[in-house]
């Protein structure tokens, strides 16, 4: 890999509109829905795979999940993970980690 790229993005979506996603995005658009971890299961997601490799769509139904945080955000795939650390850290950005989704 040159740089980073693209893995995922997020969205929020209003509670219950997961079928109108799926008719849009799904049916409409054509993308290839894809079944979220198990482990993600009762956050409803939806997510389609969009485009080659692992590009994906994920909409979240609630913008208030349990922990609090704001769930809209990019996922870039880069080849030295500490070396963007640094340089965000040093670009005055604060990091939040996570843990790995199972």
């Amino acid at each position: 890999m040159t740089g980073p790229r693209l893995q995922h993005t997020s969205m929020l979506i209003p509670p219950g509109a997961q079928e109108a996603v799926r008719a849009f995005y799904g049916g409409i658009i054509g993308l290839a829905e894809k079944q979220p971890p198990q482990s993600l299961a009762h956050l409803n997601l939806v997510w389609f795979a969009a485009g080659e490799g692992e590009m994906e769509l994920h909409f979240l139904p609630d913008p208030h999940p349990p922990d609090g945080t704001d769930q809209r955000h990019i996922c870039l795939v880069v080849d030295d993970l500490e070396d963007y650390r640094r340089r965000l850290t040093e670009a005055g950005m604060t990091i939040t980690s996570a843990e790995p989704i199972p």
